[in-house]
């Protein structure tokens, strides 16, 4: 059998500037990862403690993380949660440039996920922006946030499975918390994932923009 472009890969870091970014923008392709066998890491930079919807405890979205990245299939000593304050990002800017760096020479991944160089959203584009500085010798995908993205280079697309697709579902269906976004809406998900899939006539796909790619 020949080998699919993702195993030439052994370890993969995702960048979430929050918690369930990572899951909504390349949760099917982590399940994928997991299942040729590679390690994956997850860090969420923000529990967005300040955006809790009324009704549920502050320190909500840190315990449906770790559930929905379990579905995906990322061990638990592999999520990594900080705790910079959502819609600040930018002004601490160089306090997460060193956190990257940090994590760059501690697990030395050959691939990063992070947002687009597209995304509007102002922490978005400080975990962007600074993966770029930090990660300058990594492959560096930026995935796609349909609502945030006025337009989206997609260059790079990854076949996806059925059996991705729901994992992807699962894991967005432990933010009970974020339940009435519609983005976390399984309808939503399988239609980006099959309109994505269809520019590349598969049946599913999730679309990145090549920040960096290097072929050794």
């Amino acid at each position: 059998m020949s080998k699919t472009a993702l195993e030439a890969f052994d370890r993969i870091l995702v960048l979430a500037p929050h918690t369930d970014d990572g899951e909504l923008g390349c949760g099917a392709t982590i399940h994928k990862l997991i299942q040729l066998g590679k390690e994956v890491h997850y860090v969420a930079f923000s529990t967005c403690e300040e955006s809790v919807p009324e009704g549920f405890p502050k320190d909500i979205l840190a315990h449906e993380v770790k559930a929905a990245t379990a579905r995906l299939g990322i061990r638990p000593e592999h999520l990594h949660i900080l705790n910079y304050p959502v819609r600040h990002f930018p002004a601490h800017r160089q306090e997460i440039l060193e956190d990257m760096v940090a994590l760059n020479r501690k697990w030395k991944p050959d691939l990063v996920f992070c947002p687009s160089d597209f995304d509007v959203h102002q922490d978005h584009q400080t975990i962007c922006s600074e993966a770029k500085r930090a990660f300058k010798n990594t492959s560096l995908l930026g995935y796609e946030f349909i609502w945030n993205n006025y337009k989206f280079a997609t260059q790079c697309f990854i076949e996806l499975s059925e059996a991705n697709i729901e994992k992807k579902v699962e894991a967005m269906e432990c933010y009970k918390s974020q339940s009435k976004r519609l983005y976390a809406k399984d309808k939503l998900i399988r239609g980006v994932a099959n309109y994505r899939g269809l520019q590349v006539q598969v049946e599913y796909a999730e679309a990145f923009e090549v920040i960096r790619w290097i072929v050794r």
